[in-house]
């Protein structure tokens, strides 16, 4: 699993937001938000979730975006917000690469 959530931050929608030095595990997720018995095409529930370093973690995260207004996806909203917390926490962790 943890490969997979590896995999996913260094191949997946969000790969320009990871950090160089270290093995970071996370996925996004965009939800719909259903609505009189159907989903709104504009408003969804952003988020992603990680932990860092992938082999030993020393931390982990959810980072959620409620109905956010700049972009619907997660990876253009709520992962940015991870990798900038992340930074400034892994700046006390030795990189992993």
């Amino acid at each position: 699993m943890t490969e997979m959530l590896v995999n996913a931050v260094n191949k997946g929608e969000a790969q320009w937001t990871r950090i160089k030095g270290y093995r970071i595990a996370g996925k996004t997720g965009t939800a719909q938000i259903p609505i009189s018995g159907h989903y709104d095409a504009d408003k969804t529930i952003a988020s992603f979730i990680g932990f860092a370093p992938a082999d030993n973690p020393r931390f982990a995260m959810l980072v959620v975006v409620d109905r956010p207004t700049t972009s619907i996806y997660g990876s253009e909203t709520a992962a940015p917000i991870f990798f900038n917390i992340a930074k400034d926490i892994l700046t006390h962790i030795p990189p992993t690469e």
